[in-house]
């Protein structure tokens, strides 16, 4: 049992409990109190069988109450740790205990929940030591559980004639409790013109709703007819990245192919690189402009931010933001009326119950500072409307200025600086990294779990389907190019699931998928009123990019002008007689603002988002207005390699004809680009679905000039050909000389997939040291597990060196037992998570926190010790367990004892020494010929003399030192025949 159901289960048994006292004698006898249901019943009701009945009858309402908080438990405050929500659980359980909730404490209260709890909270001490989130849990569930008790006992048989019986004995006092009622009104004020008494009670049924309405997404429409189906937006969602936005986003021309990163891409890195979370961006700011292209995920990070304030759930840089209340506003919803008053905010999220919302209560929340207003979709409006928002935005603000505010829209719609006189900062979205999309593909799969019937397999299947298109993901390059944002993410999870792990054998149907997504259906679905407004078909859009792709691509270019782009939509919508509209300024605006695929990287120009979709849209244009001979004579430019590759699978059978024959041509009569363009025309292959018999065998013999790889540039280059080229792979290297064998070997593994993988398992028997070493190299580009299975368990590791780069293969290495030597190429937080390795006698590694030297005990036929980085040591006497040490490196510990003598060390490298150091420790390693001391740059060099007692000390190196105080020839009479070099 969960630890939620475990708490409902408690609170639920309390709850009958308490009825049950009521139930059994009304006045509750204080040796009562400590008795369990069972204990209860048979000291108040005679007879088993009764017993028993009416035992069954209080565990159904304890199920009841069960019924109700389970889930609230489940969703509500999930940033409290178990331990915080059991000591919450025990407090609520704890004041019921003590409460006085007879039926005359009930009746005296009106039989009210709100009056019955400002009583008990009048007369029982809360529980001491609780935070903010503690409390207001407390709160809730005390609050909560008081409602179902009065429910509950107004249900009991006997409460009506207590009840009565009560009614009539007040009436003598009738004049005095009606002045105590008129007592309790509250004071009004201009902000509360009927009072404030109901504003708790309010809020909590808005966050209810906020929290149920707001946590479910839409899984991407084309998931067969499963389409539409929703689940918890809370279960799906995934951190993002952000940067600072200056406007300026400018894109490197692509000019090489995308290659094949390794494994150690797709984890999380130490440091934010590509920015900081989004969350981290957002809490060092109360007003917030966050930019990003279509299907970034503006929309579902305002949601989020919705549903977990509304819980009370933020951690971490945004934990003050727990107790704010969430206005969710969508614009779209204003396109062609009035932006909303504070009292109309909540219509879209709660229009069900504002009919009873306290007067005034947004005004409130807004003057209190309590809101979290979220404004989301400027681009969603006509352009004409967007101005309207800045002004209804600043007067929002003049009139509550402490509110935070959180406002999205595309770039396009937005300047970085659109709002720079309301003090907006302002956030750009970044494309998802490798570990995000690994993030984002899991938090998927999680979420579509929840489908139960809808799933198109079985859920234990799930796993098997998420790992498989993570695979997909890693072992072809393009796809992970495509899935740089949620949107097109979320296309390529949901077209995978819905054809039984499978996608399609090219990139053409995905560029297509996405491109119709981007460019108008995502916009037709969410009926978005700058985009309904336009009368362009699909079609009619997609002729007009194409166009423009062309024009970009034809002059080597990425970006153009936005007058100038506007000219050459103007020229082809003449030619689109079927249109009305003319205006070419118009027309690209409402493209570029709505279309998905265009962008403005700076002030006055545009481009293509991706230019994957440039070089698509530009393949489709030539293939249309049939430029194959432009093509042929640009094939052997790096720049119109994609472009040619997608053209191939756009053109007619002629077409395609001309373009490889004319490609293999040149091929012959050109020498010096004779290479090139064989690669270009194997490339092909991948995009065209058929040739004739003749050309095939032309690509046949292209290819086979191709191989085998002998130069150290050949693998990547061979590599963008594709899985296609495996098939002409040799399945043995016998016939190959060692360093043809060894490109060959790395070239496989640039392809990648479980065929390449099976071809490597096969050269493994090769005990050549040129193939070994690439073999050994390869791991970083598979799965580390079934690499390790498979190929490199089959190696004789221990005559080589076995780099690691990410911590799936240091796992996956202590199933590798005969590795001697260890390069650990990624960051470790301690030297725990090293793998038992009995044969290691060389070990390289570097530590981000405090490395443990007692653990490294279990290696002890360590020879080489190499630990970098460290911030410090413990246990360094441990060290004195490791007697074979040759060569060690460590950052200086602190304490002179801590490094013991070692009978063989040679060479130590000290880094951390300062002025202050004493190196009279060193006394005691007489063996040492070797000694490197790094300092910080400028730092003082310590005391030198004690070295002078090293009886074998031959070289001394001075790294980071400020020596021009001390002459070199001091140096040399203080250390004779000791060879100093500063560095």
């Amino acid at each position: 049992m969960s630890a939620e159901a475990a708490a409902a289960l408690r609170l639920g048994t309390t709850v009958a409990k308490a009825a049950a006292q009521m139930w059994l004698g009304g006045r509750r006898r204080e040796q009562e109190r400590h008795l369990d249901m069972a204990g209860l019943i048979r000291l108040r009701v005679s007879g088993l069988r009764f017993q028993r009945g009416v035992h069954r009858q209080f565990e159904e309402i304890a199920d009841a109450v069960y019924d109700r908080l389970a889930p609230y438990l489940e969703r509500e405050f999930r940033g409290l740790d178990d331990g915080a929500r059991q000591a919450v659980v025990d407090g609520v359980c704890d004041t019921f205990e003590a409460a006085d909730l007879s039926d005359e404490a009930v009746l005296a209260a009106d039989v009210n929940p709100a009056e019955i709890v400002r009583r008990i909270t009048r007369a029982v001490r809360p529980p001491a030591g609780f935070g903010e989130m503690e409390t207001r849990l407390y709160e809730l569930l005390f609050t909560e559980c008081v409602e179902y008790y009065v429910r509950i006992v107004r249900g009991l048989p006997v409460f009506e004639e207590r009840a009565l019986t009560e009614l009539l004995g007040r009436t003598t006092s009738l004049g005095t409790e009606i002045a105590r009622v008129l007592e309790r009104l509250p004071d009004r004020s201009l902000f509360a013109p009927e009072g404030t008494d109901r504003d708790g009670d309010f809020r909590r049924r808005y966050l209810e709703l906020v929290s149920t309405t707001l946590d479910e997404t839409e899984l991407y429409r084309r998931t067969s007819d499963r389409a539409g189906a929703r689940v918890r937006l809370s279960v799906a969602y995934v951190s993002l990245r952000a940067t600072g936005d200056d406007g300026n986003r400018r894109r490197p021309a692509r000019t090489l192919p995308v290659l094949r990163p390794d494994m150690s891409d797709w984890e999380e890195p130490g440091t934010e690189s590509a920015g900081m979370r989004v969350e981290a961006a957002l809490g060092g700011a109360t007003r917030v402009l966050v930019r990003g292209e279509a299907g970034s995920g503006k929309t579902t990070l305002l949601r989020w931010l919705a549903i977990t304030a509304a819980r009370g759930a933020f951690t971490g840089e945004l934990a003050d933001w727990n107790g704010l209340t969430p206005v969710f506003v969508k614009l779209r919803e204003y396109s062609g009326r009035e932006l909303p008053k504070p009292e109309a905010m909540l219509d879209s999220v709660a229009g069900q119950i504002t009919g009873v919302m306290p007067k005034a209560w947004v005004e409130r929340q807004l003057a209190d500072g309590k809101a979290l207003l979220l404004i989301d979709g400027v681009d969603e409006l006509l352009d004409g409307e967007r101005r309207g928002v800045r002004d209804w935005l600043r007067g929002l603000l003049t009139a509550y200025g402490s509110v935070r505010v959180v406002v999205t829209s595309r770039p396009a719609a937005a300047r970085a600086d659109w709002l720079r006189h309301e003090r907006f900062a302002s956030l750009h979205l970044d494309r998802m990294t490798p570990p995000d999309l690994a993030a984002f593909v899991r938090q998927w799969h999680q979420a579509v779990r929840e489908l139960d019937d809808d799933l198109p397999c079985a859920a234990d299947e799930l796993p098997h389907y998420e790992q498989s298109l993570l695979t997909s993901l890693k072992d072809r390059p393009h796809l992970q190019s495509l899935a740089g944002t949620p949107l097109l993410a979320a296309m390529l999870c949901a077209m995978h699931l819905d054809r039984g792990s499978r996608l399609p054998r090219d990139r053409m149907e995905l560029y297509r998928d996405a491109l119709h997504t981007l460019v108008h259906e995502r916009d037709a679905d969410r009926n978005v009123p700058s985009a309904v407004d336009g009368r362009l078909s699909l079609n009619d859009k997609l002729v007009l990019l194409r166009d423009l792709a062309w024009r970009l691509s034809d002059n080597n270019r990425s970006e153009i002008g936005l007058e100038q782009a506007a000219v050459h939509v103007g020229r082809k919508l003449r030619g689109m007689r079927h249109l009305d509209e003319q205006d070419g300024a118009r027309v690209l605006q409402q493209l570029r603002d709505r279309a998905g695929i265009l962008r403005s990287p700076a002030e006055g120009r545009v481009d293509f988002v991706h230019r994957t979709f440039q070089e698509y849209l530009a393949a489709e244009e030539a293939a249309e207005e049939d430029r194959i001979g432009n093509l042929v004579e640009r094939a052997h430019l790096d720049l119109w390699r994609e472009t040619i590759i997608m053209a191939a699978g756009h053109a007619n059978r002629p077409q395609r004809e001309e373009l490889l024959g004319g490609i293999l041509d040149r091929a012959a009569s050109e020498p010096r680009y004779a290479r090139k363009l064989r690669l270009l025309a194997a490339a092909c292959q991948e995009t065209v679905p058929e040739v004739s018999e003749g050309l095939a065998d032309r690509l046949e013999e292209a290819v086979s000039a191709l191989l085998p790889a002998r130069r150290p540039t050949d693998p990547p280059a061979l590599a963008a050909v594709g899985p296609s080229l495996l098939r002409k792979m040799p399945r043995s290297l016998e016939e190959l000389t060692p360093k043809a064998a060894a490109q060959t070997v790395r070239t496989v593994a640039m392809i990648g997939g479980d065929a390449a993988l099976g071809l490597l398992e096969g050269y493994a028997g090769d005990r050549r040291r040129e193939v070994v070493t690439a073999l050994i190299e390869a791991w970083s580009y598979f799965e580390a597990e079934a690499y390790a299975d498979r190929v490199m368990i089959r190696l004789p590791l221990d005559e080589f060196e076995v780099r690691v780069t990410h911590s799936a293969q240091l796992r996956a290495a202590g199933r590798l037992r005969s590795i001697t030597s260890l390069w650990v190429r990624c960051d470790l937080q301690d030297l725990s998570v090293l793998p038992t390795l009995p044969a290691l006698w060389c070990l390289v590694c570097e530590v981000r926190g405090t490395a443990d030297l007692n653990l490294l005990t279990r290696f002890p036929q360590l020879e080489y010790l190499l630990l970098l980085g460290a911030a410090s040591l413990r246990h360094p006497e441990s060290l004195a367990a490791l007697p074979e040490l040759r060569v060690l490196q460590l950052p200086f510990p602190g304490d002179s004892d801590g490094i013991p003598g070692l009978p063989n060390l040679f060479l130590l490298t000290l880094s951390g020494i300062t002025a202050e150091t004493r190196l009279d420790f060193l006394a005691s390693h007489s063996s040492i010929g070797s000694l490197c001391l790094f300092g910080t740059p400028g730092s003082r060099l310590p005391e030198l003399a004690p070295l002078s007692v090293l009886p074998r000390l031959r070289e001394l190196d001075l790294y980071h030192f400020d020596t021009q105080a001390l002459p070199q020839q001091h140096l040399e009479s203080l250390l004779p025949g000791v060879e100093v070099t500063i560095r």
